[in-house]
C-alpha cells in the first residue's frame, strides 16, 4: 500500500509538498532509499527531494538513518516512509482545520458586515463606520452583506469534517 492510495491521503501531500513531493511521495519504495537515488528515480531535483523528505520527516510521516562511509567518512541518509503515522497526521490535520472552521463561524455569527459595491473589500460593522461606509481602497461605498450563506457553508463543512473523523 502506497502512501497516497487514498484521494484524502493524495490530497494531504499535495499540500504538504505540492506536485513534485507527491511524485517523489509515490515513487518511495517500501525499502530504504537515498535521496540521491530518489532524484535520480523521479528526475526532481536533489534539492526539492530534499526538501521534500524534511518536510515528511518533520510531519512524522517519513524517518532516515544516517550511515557513515568507513573510508571516506560520508554520510548518507537512507529514507523510509511512515504509512502507519499517515491517519494520525490526517486526523491532527482535520482537528486544526475544524478548530479553525469554529473560530470563523463563531466570527462570522458574532459580527454584522458590509462590502464594498466594486467588490475590493469585506468588513465588520466597526470599520465599516470609521471609514464613514466609504471602501478605504477606492473610494465606493460600502452596503451591508448578509452573510446566512457563509454560516451556513460553513456548518457544513464542520458536518462533513466532523463525519470524517
Amino acid at each position: 500500500m502506497t502512501i497516497v492510495e487514498g484521494t484524502i491521503h493524495k490530497a494531504y501531500i499535495m499540500k504538504l509538498v505540492g506536485d513534485e513531493g507527491v511524485r517523489i511521495v509515490e515513487n518511495i519504495p517500501e525499502d530504504e532509499i537515498t535521496d540521491e537515488h530518489l532524484a535520480e528515480l523521479t528526475g526532481i531535483s536533489l534539492n526539492t527531494v530534499r526538501r521534500t523528505l524534511y518536510l515528511l520527516y518533520e510531519h512524522r510521516l517519513a524517518i532516515y538513518r544516517r550511515k557513515r562511509d568507513p573510508d571516506s567518512g560520508w554520510l548518507t541518509y537512507l529514507w523510509q516512509l511512515c504509512p502507519e503515522n499517515f491517519d494520525k497526521a490526517l486526523e491532527s490535520e482535520a482537528k486544526r482545520l475544524l478548530r479553525n472552521l469554529e473560530e470563523r463561524l463563531t466570527y462570522e455569527k458574532n459580527n454584522i458586515f458590509y462590502a464594498c459595491t466594486e467588490g475590493c473589500a469585506r468588513f465588520i460593522f466597526d470599520e465599516a463606520s470609521e471609514a464613514n461606509f466609504i471602501c478605504p481602497f477606492c473610494q465606493g461605498s460600502l452596503e451591508y452583506m448578509e452573510n446566512a450563506k457563509v454560516v451556513e457553508t460553513i456548518e457544513k463543512q464542520k458536518k462533513e469534517l466532523i463525519h470524517s473523523l
